[in-house]
């Protein structure tokens, strides 16, 4: 760690990797050279009352607006509290638990202007999810939205010494703001000292706590929102994820604030719910995960869509019949990128004419991309293997041996099979334990999933590994079925055939299970690991 941290609690700089097992940084324009002090919640917020933008509307929501100055007031008025009442010592980790909301805005701020590290959870977590994030991060303070007390209090962790409640009329957190300063000088932190844990979604079984800078922040604002996407002061963005992901952290968070643009805020971004919002928040910009695209369409067309000028999708692969199925819809095609929670957001992609249909993109600015065999040995055009990429931000776990794994010769090893063509554009095959090896053929699960969501009868699905004694793997589809189609031997037969016709007919699901629904984590995204262990009895 720098001798210009200003944390007095070591905690996360003890537990980062050692200096053998990070992966090399790049920091290539001249917006990534940071200078060693810098706190992201000034860069972020403080900068827009500086700029003159208090009485801009920053964050909207179906039951209230507040302005820059609401935010940074309020967002000061916490940090007292923490340091005040809480007691917070700088480098602290601090929980957070809320919904999508102007007061879990406010919170994060609040937690790095004041030299904290925030730990934000999805709120759908359970206490027996939450054991394991408090106890590893060693968690010491806690501010949660009311409405979600109960898991956070059945956790009884005794790390957790400090807890305070918001969203309510007489909650402490409220009561406690109200006589405080609405000034607040932000802790001078060193552009490397830790500002975040983000602990991985949960889509392989267990979660790992990932650690980012105040610089690692700043750097998915400069590479993603400026030089990817191009966000303005003017753009109203509204997105699904939750800001607990990073991937919705940057998109509703750093994103709109960085750019002085306005953020919609849903606590719930159901199909109808988030159509409705856009039409009535003339929403420029759209991120969500490719379920939630496809989802919409059914009533895409009766809500007007016209104020959107870009929807990104991230958090899985997109299926190109959902692309194509968004396109024919609004006339927009989606911007497709592959990010990770180990490097803050997405670091491949491609957006107006540079998209090609089917492919993730290239690598964005700030960041190099290749694929390597299983000896890290890169592979040439064509050649299906592991993704591998550096850039500005990288992986840090906390205190996990996994960092070897990921983190390979300075490269992040992301865990995604890919190929590159011979432009650069690479193109997403399988996660490394979708693939099925199926009497001796490799077959990638998402290329049988994309066949089958072409026809009209498959709503969403699923493909995954199911042993056979005959020929080790069998690919086997769960599929929830559209409205209106029933499930039976003669369906199955039929979206057997419709494969065969599509891809290569080895690749065909043998096995298919029609079912009510599929398993997800909170982001949406489809938790095939919790299929395969059905299938194998784990």
């Amino acid at each position: 760690m720098s001798d210009l941290t200003a944390y007095v609690d070591q905690f996360a700089a003890d537990n980062l990797p050692d200096e053998n097992n990070l992966p090399e940084f790049i920091h290539d324009f001249p917006e990534l050279q940071y200078p060693g002090k810098l706190n992201a919640a000034s860069q972020l917020l403080d900068k827009n009352i500086a700029a003159g933008r208090g009485d801009k509307i920053a964050i909207r929501t179906p039951h209230e607006s507040w302005t820059y100055r609401e935010v940074f007031e309020k967002s000061n008025q916490i940090a007292h509290v923490l340091v005040e009442d809480m007691g917070l010592a700088t480098g602290n980790r601090v929980l957070l638990r809320s919904a999508n909301n102007p007061m879990m805005v406010a919170c994060w701020f609040a937690v790095l202007k004041a030299g904290g590290i925030a730990v934000a959870t999805m709120p759908l977590l359970r206490a027996r999810d939450l054991i394991p994030v408090i106890t590893k991060a060693e968690v010491s303070h806690g501010l949660c939205d009311v409405r979600l007390a109960e898991e956070l209090e059945n956790a009884k962790v005794p790390f957790l010494k400090q807890l305070y409640y918001f969203n309510g009329r007489d909650d402490k957190l409220d009561n406690l703001m109200k006589d405080k300063p609405v000034d607040f000088e932000p802790v001078d932190t060193a552009a490397r000292d830790i500002a975040l844990i983000a602990f991985t979604s949960g889509t392989t079984g267990n979660p790992k706590g990932t650690m980012h800078y105040h610089q690692d922040i700043m750097s998915m604002c400069h590479c993603v929102g400026d030089r990817l996407l191009g966000i303005g002061e003017d753009d109203v963005i509204i997105g699904s994820p939750p800001l607990a992901f990073t991937f919705g952290l940057g998109a509703l968070l750093a994103f709109p604030f960085h750019a002085g643009a306005s953020t919609v805020l849903l606590e719930m971004g159901t199909p109808d719910v988030y159509l409705k919002s856009i039409e009535r928040f003339r929403a420029t910009w759209s991120f969500t995960a490719p379920t939630a695209y496809r989802a919409m369409l059914a009533n895409a067309a009766d809500h007007d869509l016209s104020c959107l000028k870009a929807c990104v999708s991230a958090g899985e692969h997109l299926p190109l019949p959902t692309f194509n199925a968004w396109e024919a819809a609004t006339g927009l095609r989606l911007i497709d990128g592959i990010g990770a929670t180990e490097m803050i957001h997405i670091f491949i992609s491609a957006a107006g004419d540079d998209i090609r249909p089917g492919a993730t993109g290239r690598p964005i600015a700030g960041y190099q991309a290749c694929i390597m065999d299983q000896d890290c040995n890169p592979l040439p055009a064509g050649r299906v293997g592991r993704l591998a990429v550096k850039g500005p931000t990288g992986c840090k776990y906390l205190n996990d041996d996994r960092q070897s794994v990921y983190v390979r010769d300075g490269w992040n090893v992301t865990g995604d099979a890919y190929k590159m063509d011979e432009d650069g554009y690479f193109w997403f095959q399988a996660r490394d334990d979708d693939m099925i090896v199926s009497s001796g053929y490799n077959i990638g699960g998402p290329e049988v999933e994309e066949a089958l969501m072409d026809h009209p009868a498959v709503a969403e699905c699923a493909v995954v590994a199911a042993p056979d004694a005959d020929r080790g793997q069998i690919v086997k589809a769960f599929i929830l079925l559209t409205a209106g189609y029933e499930g039976g031997d003669d369906l199955i037969k039929e979206l057997q055939a419709f494969v065969k016709q599509a891809i290569a007919p080895y690749k065909y699901p043998r096995a298919i299970s029609f079912v009510d629904n599929l398993p997800k984590t909170e982001t949406g995204k489809i938790q095939r690991f919790v299929l395969r262990q059905r299938e194998l009895n784990i």
